[in-house]
């Protein structure tokens, strides 16, 4: 990758990322390579608005990008012909049960335009640490025992960078963030970051805001005491009881 007019990470130094101001605008946000996926690592990284996405046969490229997509949690928007349906919902929400279970299929879901998963086996291993570290988290929807949608992602204090989600039944994927934004909100969290934007995460009410509002927010935020630790004690939530809440 010696190539690229990015530096290098030193593997003896796991806490050291370049500014995100160094990050190029083609491809859009890209900072740095290499290093590893050690759990001081992603954490550092996390904790400065920078995340790992590389493909098979490359070594971890390291992303910041401008502008950014983040979710205001009170904000999550969810249709109103969607929420009629929740309220007749058996769903029900729970959080850090099944977190490989969520990676997994979070790496085979199918994705319209691209051809495998970035969801790498040594993603999956190393987000898997930093969840049992307490620091990476899953939500995740169940009909009865069965999983039908969910999302994973990473706290930094008072910040919830989500990486990936799901859907094995249609609508399971929206119930997981919406769940996400519920308790985030009640904690006083206010942001969920979404990374980049897309259609689908802006019918959901993901909004760009330019990388130095965000640095700036989550310098604060990621300085917060959080809630390190499992999140499997939150009580189970019915789906059912989002549609009210959730505003058109």
């Amino acid at each position: 990758m010696a190539f690229l007019p990015i530096p290098p990470l030193d593997p003896e130094q796991p806490a050291w990322f370049p500014p995100a101001s160094q990050a190029l605008a083609d491809p859009n946000g890209l900072l740095a390579w290499g290093g590893d996926l050690s759990p001081e690592r992603l954490r550092a990284a996390y904790a400065r608005g920078i995340f790992p996405w590389y493909s098979p046969g490359q070594p971890p490229l390291w992303w910041c990008p401008d502008p950014r997509a983040v979710f205001d949690t009170r904000r999550i928007h969810l249709s109103s012909r969607f929420r009629r349906r929740l309220r007749s919902s058996n769903w029900i929400v729970r959080a850090d049960t099944c977190f490989d279970a969520v990676v997994q299929a979070c790496a085979s879901a199918p994705r319209p335009g691209q051809d495998g998963t970035w969801i790498l086996p040594a993603m999956r291993e190393a987000y898997g640490e930093l969840h049992r570290l307490g620091h990476a988290h899953s939500i995740e929807v169940f009909d009865g025992d069965r999983l039908v949608g969910g999302l994973y992602g990473v706290a930094s204090g008072e910040m919830f960078s989500a990486e990936s989600m799901f859907s094995a039944d249609p609508g399971g994927s929206k119930v997981a963030l919406a769940a996400l934004g519920h308790w985030l909100a009640g904690w006083g969290w206010p942001l969920v970051d979404a990374q980049i934007t897309n259609p689908h995460l802006v019918s959901l009410g993901a909004q760009a805001i330019s990388r130095g509002h965000y640095l700036a927010r989550l310098k604060v935020l990621a300085a917060a005491a959080g809630r390190p630790g499992s999140w499997s004690g939150l009580a189970a939530l019915p789906a059912a009881s989002l549609a009210p809440v959730i505003p058109d």
